[in-house]
């Protein structure tokens, strides 16, 4: 375990000596939030709570992580910050009254987000696949997709988040089994229409979390979350998941946005975050105990539209779970659709 000097652990004792940024250091045990949300659990305004937060972060108990016009906030995943905090909650009753009104209001909070956007896939479900095709190159991604899985043969692909079903109808031709999985009904009803083919009676879709499936351990070697990340409040805890069902040697492939500021997904089309950098993926793939590979980025199309409409740029990132020894991780690849199809 590090050690810290005298002086810095009075000031990190301090930080947390104080009623507010103690039920703050308990809420955020249950996963990261953002300051709005932490306000709304604790009834206090915003300028009031940041200051709280700046005394956290300057203490290093809890990770700043700033994202457009949203401040996200989260523990640190390691370090003496971490040890301190898990010391903290561990002599905290987390059953008490105070703590428990917390937890059942964040709960609330969090049920009233997932309704929302829950509602926001049952309307769009029928135009889906064009609403993701505005803001990058489908078909290209597509095929970089299929160039970086390759033909297999896949033993059972699990796709995370399956929405219309569109991965599954590509890479199904490569495996002996697939599953897909999604919360909403409405895109499993579509979903299941697409794969109708007798082609596809290898493959399933139901409803599940990708979060928490019900998937058995070591039960897939390749695992696909496409274009899901950005909708999840805690996208780590997919990527552990996907590292619970790889067996050894198994891929993990993610697409997602880079970093953008587009804010109106937040508001139209129920985003969580504005994309992820390299930095976040490989960090939870650490945490998950996988090996990063190389990326592939496909930079933001040129536009003549609005700024609303224009495009994002798109990150193709894979992982290993493998007993190999690590790697070095390879330079980012950036891809744009000329080069693509040179």
């Amino acid at each position: 375990m590090d050690k810290i000097y005298i002086d810095n652990m009075v000031d990190c004792l301090r930080a947390a000596g104080e009623t507010t940024r103690a039920r703050v250091l308990a809420l955020l045990s249950r996963g990261e939030l953002s300051v709005g949300e932490l306000a709304q659990v604790l009834g206090q305004s915003q300028p009031r709570l940041s200051r709280h937060m700046k005394f956290l972060t300057s203490a290093g108990l809890v990770e700043r992580m700033p994202e457009g016009a949203w401040v996200f906030y989260k523990l640190p995943r390691k370090g003496v910050g971490r040890d301190l905090v898990d010391s903290i909650l561990k002599l905290i009753d987390l059953e008490g009254d105070g703590l428990q009104r917390d937890f059942v209001r964040l709960e609330e909070i969090r049920a009233a987000r997932q309704k929302e956007a829950g509602e926001f896939f049952e309307r769009s479900a029928k135009e889906w696949d064009a609403i993701r095709a505005l803001h990058y190159p489908e078909a290209d991604i597509e095929a970089a997709v299929l160039d970086e899985i390759g033909q297999g043969p896949f033993e059972h692909i699990i796709d995370m988040g399956t929405g219309t079903g569109r991965m599954l109808s590509l890479i199904a031709p490569f495996a002996k089994s697939a599953d897909g999985i999604d919360l909403s009904h409405q895109m499993l009803t579509i979903a299941r229409s697409n794969l109708s083919d007798e082609k596809f009676s290898h493959v399933d879709v139901r409803h599940g979390d990708a979060t928490q499936t019900a998937f058995n351990n070591n039960s897939a070697d390749l695992v696909i979350i496409h274009q899901v990340l950005h909708f999840l409040d805690e996208p780590e805890r997919a990527i552990q998941e996907a590292s619970r069902l790889l067996m050894p040697n198994g891929l993990l492939l993610v697409v997602d946005f880079a970093p953008h500021d587009l804010e109106y997904l937040r508001r139209d089309q129920a985003h969580r975050h504005l994309g992820f950098s390299d930095d976040y993926f490989a960090d939870w793939c650490e945490g998950a105990g996988l090996i990063v590979g190389p990326t592939r980025r496909f930079d933001a199309p040129t536009t003549t539209l609005k700024q609303e409409q224009a495009g994002i740029a798109v990150n193709i990132w894979t992982a290993n779970k493998s007993t190999s020894p690590i790697v070095p991780i390879m330079p980012t690849e950036h891809l744009d659709s000329k080069e693509l199809n040179a």
